[in-house]
């Protein structure tokens, strides 16, 4: 094969080695610019940061303070719940005081009826 560009042996080492020098700089870490907004993005960053912190304790008081009204509210409905039944207990106790008044008052009539129905006979045979 001829050589048509007419290039030497040193010219194509000199190629080859400019060639590997640029693929090599490829990979080399390039010098990197600061972030003018660095400093800033920090700040911005540690509000974010205290913004969530704020916010987690707010629904941590909140989630406290509806625990503590359920509770409250439980411990209301069950005091509510006692004293309807004492209420009950004490209704039942007096409507059964009442049937008995009821009862004694019945079989006095009836002792009485009993009685006077006795009376006139008593008196009916006599006469």
């Amino acid at each position: 094969m001829r050589d048509l560009k007419q290039t030497g042996f040193a010219d194509r080492l000199a190629t080859q080695a400019e060639a590997k020098k640029a693929l090599l700089a490829r990979f080399k870490p390039k010098p990197s610019v600061p972030d003018p907004d660095f400093d800033r993005r920090a700040e911005i960053l540690a509000a974010e940061k205290e913004a969530a912190r704020l916010e987690k304790e707010r629904l941590k008081q909140e989630k406290e303070a509806e625990k503590l009204a359920a509770k409250e509210k439980a411990r209301l409905e069950a005091e509510a719940k006692k004293a309807a039944a004492e209420q009950a207990k004490a209704q039942t106790a007096e409507q059964i005081e009442e049937q008995r008044r009821n009862e004694r008052r019945e079989r006095k009539a009836a002792i009485k009826a009993e009685q006077r129905a006795r009376r006139a006979e008593k008196k009916n045979t006599r006469r």
